[in-house]
């Protein structure tokens, strides 16, 4: 094999590297640089794949690597976030749930994210109908919905910040995130055919969606825009239903 085809194996390498960066500023309480890893992780995620097309080096090697990255990077990394945060909770949740065994697997509750996210995973592998969309929410999304919650400030008055780190709001990702990273739901994925309006027309919702929340409220807008995706794939779910139409967008 020529030496440029092992390309999007070095950046998918990168991912996982950046992502294991990811996991050591979590752990030692920085919480910012672990959100930025993760989004930077996502970056050298996209560029593999794209490599990959661009140079025809596809290979199972290539696919098994990814994913085992993405376990990382989108999967163990989150979870870490999500626990340091539920760590600093730990006297809200304690005072309610007691100092027993109902706390202590409280405080263990995101770590399903990576449990999740490597099934996820998994079954996306052996999946032959997630080509044109995707069955579950993507890795990569849940993971920058939760790397935006240490980035989150104040969007004029609210304090979404505060809102956000909430025990409750923890848990609640948690256990609901998780359900969405193996749920049956079809989320259309960001893969143009062609650029007409005309069959792309929940893509284009989506992108401008997300571009007026990113102008109007810049790293604040990472976790509406992420719950946008998955409220527009419902209603296309619901819409396509009502036409009768099985190939969903």
């Amino acid at each position: 094999m020529r030496l440029y085809k092992h390309l999007p194996n070095l950046l998918t390498l990168t991912n996982l590297m950046v992502g294991l960066l990811a996991v050591q500023f979590a752990w030692t309480g920085s919480l910012e640089h672990a959100a930025w890893c993760i989004f930077i992780a996502a970056i050298f995620d996209f560029t593999d794949g794209f490599a990959a097309r661009l140079l025809k080096a596809y290979s199972e090697l290539g696919k098994q690597l990814d994913s085992l990255a993405d376990v990382v990077s989108f999967g163990v990394a989150p979870a870490s976030i999500l626990y340091v945060l539920l760590q600093q909770q730990s006297q809200s949740v304690q005072s309610w749930a007691g100092d027993g065994l109902l706390y202590k697997l409280l405080m263990y509750l995101p770590f399903l994210i990576a449990l999740f996210s490597a099934l996820r995973l998994a079954k996306f592998n052996i999946d032959e109908r997630q080509t044109s969309s995707f069955i579950g929410l993507p890795t990569p999304a849940n993971a920058m919905l939760i790397a935006s919650i240490p980035l989150s400030t104040t969007i004029g008055n609210f304090d979404l910040h505060q809102w956000i780190t909430n025990a409750y709001v923890l848990l609640g990702i948690s256990v609901g995130f998780s359900y969405l990273l193996v749920s049956p739901l079809p989320l259309f994925a960001l893969k143009f055919k062609h650029f007409r309006f005309k069959g792309n027309e929940v893509r284009f919702l989506f992108l401008g969606t997300a571009l007026v929340l990113l102008i109007t409220l810049f790293l604040n807008a990472i976790p509406f825009i992420i719950l946008s995706y998955v409220l527009i794939s419902i209603l296309n779910v619901i819409f396509a239903k009502d036409k009768g139409d099985t190939n969903l967008t």
